[in-house]
């Protein structure tokens, strides 16, 4: 490695430091562990979905809040989202913001007005529970099946971002912001790499 390397990679360690809390304050043993041995609230180790997933989500998100802990970029996206939020959807509870597989040839969609309706079978493979911007609840579908997961070649993902423009992709509410944001979720969503 040259001086340059080295100091690119030097720098990237330190921006991206996550999970440093600012002050003695009392905080969890899967939020400690989380810490001490440097897992990112992205990396969250417990298994997708579990409620002890979006117990730690909710933990960083409250101290985040209080300003009591400094979190990388892609933390703090996921704290300033609605990940790890619970709404009730009929007889069921189903949090928000928390991708997942979308295998079902048609499913029962939410809308902003509470209105069911049929989702035709098409190319998506994975879908999100959301805030409206109405305030109600919508259902995202995103990605598409046909293609394998370009997120494994980081030039495949740089070329995806930019003709996609996903540096102006900030609607939370549009499946392009999810296919640009799909990385944060790879262990979620069984993806092989996080590039994106």
């Amino acid at each position: 490695m040259n001086l340059r390397e080295l100091i690119k990679e030097a720098l990237e360690t330190q921006l991206d430091k996550t999970l440093v809390l600012k002050e003695n304050t009392d905080i969890s043993d899967a939020l400690r562990y989380h810490i001490d041995n440097c897992v990112s609230l992205t990396n969250n180790v417990f298994r997708v979905y579990s409620e002890s997933y979006f117990d730690l989500v909710n933990e960083v998100r409250e101290l985040y809040n209080k300003g009591k802990i400094d979190l990388n970029e892609e933390d703090l996206l996921m704290v300033e989202s609605d990940l790890g939020k619970k709404v009730k959807i009929g007889k069921e509870y189903i949090y928000l913001d928390a991708p997942y597989v979308y295998e079902t040839e048609t499913e029962e969609d939410i809308l902003s007005e509470s209105k069911p309706h049929r989702v035709p079978v098409g190319p998506n493979k994975f879908a999100v529970y959301v805030k409206s911007k109405t305030g109600g609840i919508k259902k995202i579908t995103f990605g598409n099946s046909n293609l394998k997961g370009i997120n494994e070649n980081k030039k495949d993902t740089k070329l995806f971002r930019t003709l996609h423009k996903c540096s102006q992709k900030k609607d939370r509410t549009t499946s392009g912001y999810w296919s640009c944001n799909v990385g944060r979720y790879a262990k979620q969503l069984g993806l092989s790499s996080s590039n994106f």
